[in-house]
C-alpha cells in the first residue's frame, strides 16, 4: 500500500514550502530591523523617492496606453497614404516593386479598405498569414460612464500585454476611414516594432522618472530637513542632553523665533524643562531640610521621652498644685512626642509595600478604641455599626494606622467642645459594609464638621490642620497608605459632624 515516506514528493514539497516561509519571515524581520535602524533623514529621503516613483507609475500606466494608440494610429495613417498612392496608379495595376515599397514605407504587411459598402484589398500580402490578435480602434459610443471606464481599462490592459507577449505576433488593426461611419481601413502588421517602440518608451519614462524622483526627493528632503528634521533632531538631542543632568539649567533648550508648531514645541519644552529644574532644586533642598528635621526630631523625641518619665514621677507627689498641673504637662509631652513620631514616619522616602491579608475589622477597632481610651465617660461615645465577622483585604498595620489617625482626629475635635453643649456628649461611629469587591469604612463624629477653608488641603501634609497644635499629618499619612492599597479616601458631605469614607478594593486574582 503506498504511503508518504520521508522522500515522497508531497513531503518534499511541504518541506520546501516551510523553508520558503521561514526565509520570507527572516527577510521580513531583517528588513524591518534595517528600516527601524535608519535615522529620520534617511527614512524621509527613501519615502519621498518611493512616493515619487509611485506617482510616476500611476502616470506611466495610462501614458503607455496613449503611446500605443498613437503608434497604431500612425500606422493607420501611413497605410491610408499608401492606399491612396496605390489607388492613384493608372489602370489599377500596382507593380510588385511599388507595392513592396509602399508596404515597407507604411511598416505593414497588408492594407484593405471599405468604402460605400465594398471591401477592397489595396495592398495584398506576399503570401498567406496567420493573424494572432484583432484590435478595433474605431470610436465606440458608450451608453454609461462605466462602459467608458471599462473601455479605458481595456486599452491599458492591451498596452501592458505588449510587454509580456513577446514580439513574434501578427495583429490586425481596424480604424476609421473618412467621415462615414461604415467606411474603415484595416491593416495587418507585425507586433515586433510596436513591442520595441514601447520598450524604448518605457525605458525613457523609467529614466526620466528616476531623475525626477531623485530631484524631487532631494528638494523635498532639503525643504523638510530645514523645516522639520533638523529642528526635531535638535529637540531630541536636547532632551537626551537635559535628561543626563536635569538640575543643570544651562542645558535648557533655547527656543527659536519660529511661530509654527515646531516653535510652540520648543517653547513648551523649554518651559517644562525650567519647571522640572526648579522642582528638582526645590526637592533637593526639601530633602536636605527633611534630613536635618529628622535628625532634630529624633534627638528631640529622646529628650521629650526623658521629660515624660520625669513628669510621670510628679504624679506620685501629693502636692495639690502638682496634681493640678501634672496631667496637662503629660498631655503636652504626649502631643509633642506624637508629633515627632509622625514627622519621622512621614519623612521616609516611601512607605513599605502593604502585606495584604483578610483582616477582621472588629478586633482591629477594639485595639484602636483601647489605645484612645474610648468610650470616655462623660464626653465621648464609641459605636461600631457593622457585621462583627466583616473582613477587609488590607495590611493590618497600615489599616490600624489609618483608623487610629482618623479616630484620634475625631477625639481631638470632640475634646475641644464643651461637655454641656445642647446636643449632648459627642460620639464617634465607625460603620462598614461591602459593595461588590470593595470594603467601605466610614468614620463619623458629631462635631462641628470640617470648615470650608480646610477642605482644599485636607489631605496635604502640614496644611490640613485647623486645630491649634495640630500637625496636619494624620490625614496625609492615611491617604498615602490607602492609595498604596489601590483605594481612596474622601470627605462625605453630611448635615452634622464630619464623615470620612474609605474604599478598599480586594486584590485582583
Amino acid at each position: 500500500m503506498p504511503h508518504d515516506g520521508p522522500d515522497s514528493p508531497k513531503v518534499q514539497e511541504a518541506a520546501d514550502h516551510a523553508t520558503a516561509r521561514r526565509r520570507l519571515a527572516s527577510g521580513y524581520r531583517a528588513s524591518r530591523r534595517a528600516w527601524l535602524g535608519l535615522g529620520l533623514p534617511a527614512k524621509l529621503l527613501l519615502l519621498t523617492a518611493a512616493f515619487v516613483m509611485l506617482a510616476e507609475v500611476l502616470i506611466f500606466v495610462p501614458s503607455i496606453a496613449n503611446y500605443r494608440l498613437t503608434w497604431l494610429h500612425d500606422r493607420l495613417m501611413g497605410s491610408h497614404l499608401a492606399a491612396l498612392a496605390a489607388e492613384a496608379v493608372p489602370g489599377g495595376k500596382i507593380p510588385d516593386s511599388l507595392r513592396m515599397e509602399l508596404l515597407r514605407t507604411a511598416a505593414v504587411k497588408a492594407v484593405a479598405t471599405r468604402r460605400d459598402g465594398q471591401r477592397r484589398m489595396v495592398l495584398p500580402p506576399d503570401g498567406p498569414m496567420t493573424i494572432d490578435a484583432h484590435f478595433d480602434l474605431r470610436p465606440m459610443p458608450s451608453d454609461t460612464p462605466w462602459q467608458e471606464l471599462a473601455r479605458r481599462f481595456g486599452l491599458i490592459g492591451d498596452a501592458l500585454a505588449v510587454y509580456f507577449r513577446g514580439s513574434d505576433r501578427t495583429i490586425r488593426i481596424v480604424g476609421p476611414l473618412g467621415m462615414e461611419a461604415d467606411d474603415f481601413i484595416e491593416v495587418v502588421l507585425p507586433e515586433g516594432p510596436l513591442h520595441a517602440a514601447m520598450i524604448r518608451h518605457g525605458l525613457n519614462i523609467l529614466g526620466l522618472s528616476i531623475i525626477i524622483s531623485l530631484i524631487t526627493a532631494a528638494l523635498v528632503y532639503v525643504a523638510l530637513s530645514g523645516l522639520l528634521v533638523r529642528p526635531m533632531m535638535r529637540i531630541s538631542r536636547n532632551m537626551v542632553h537635559f535628561a543626563e543632568r536635569p538640575e543643570d539649567q544651562s542645558r535648557i533648550i533655547v527656543p527659536s523665533e519660529r511661530t509654527d508648531e515646531v516653535g510652540v514645541a520648543e517653547r513648551e519644552l523649554a518651559s517644562m524643562q525650567r519647571q522640572l529644574a526648579q522642582l528638582l532644586l526645590q526637592k533637593n533642598r526639601l530633602a536636605q531640610l527633611g534630613l536635618a528635621v529628622s535628625k532634630v526630631n529624633h534627638d528631640l523625641r529622646n529628650m521629650l521621652a526623658s521629660a515624660q518619665l520625669i513628669s510621670d514621677r510628679l504624679t506620685t507627689l501629693p502636692d495639690p498644685t502638682v496634681q493640678r498641673f501634672a496631667p496637662k504637662l503629660i498631655a503636652s509631652l504626649d502631643r509633642a512626642i506624637s508629633f515627632c513620631n509622625d514627622s519621622l514616619r512621614f519623612g521616609r522616602a516611601e512607605e513599605a509595600q502593604p502585606r495584604r491579608e483578610l483582616v477582621l475589622l472588629r478586633p482591629l477597632l477594639d485595639e484602636v478604641s483601647d489605645g484612645l481610651g474610648l468610650p470616655r465617660e462623660p464626653g465621648i461615645g464609641w459605636r461600631l455599626d457593622f457585621d462583627p465577622l466583616l473582613r477587609v483585604d488590607a495590611d493590618r498595620e497600615h489599616l490600624y494606622r489609618v483608623l487610629n489617625n482618623m479616630c484620634r482626629n475625631a477625639v481631638q475635635v470632640l475634646e475641644s467642645m464643651p461637655l454641656d453643649r445642647p446636643e449632648g456628649p459627642g460620639e464617634i461611629t465607625v460603620a462598614a459594609w461591602r459593595e461588590g469587591r470593595e470594603a467601605i469604612i466610614e468614620v463619623r463624629d458629631d462635631g462641628p464638621g470640617v470648615p470650608e477653608r480646610a477642605r482644599a488641603n485636607l489631605f496635604t501634609a502640614f496644611a490640613s490642620s485647623q486645630r491649634k497644635g495640630g500637625t496636619g499629618l494624620g490625614l496625609a499619612i492615611a491617604a498615602e497608605l490607602i492609595a498604596a492599597h489601590g483605594g481612596r479616601i474622601c470627605l462625605v458631605d453630611s448635615d452634622k459632624g464630619a464623615v470620612f469614607r474609605i474604599a478598599l478594593p480586594d486584590r485582583v486574582a
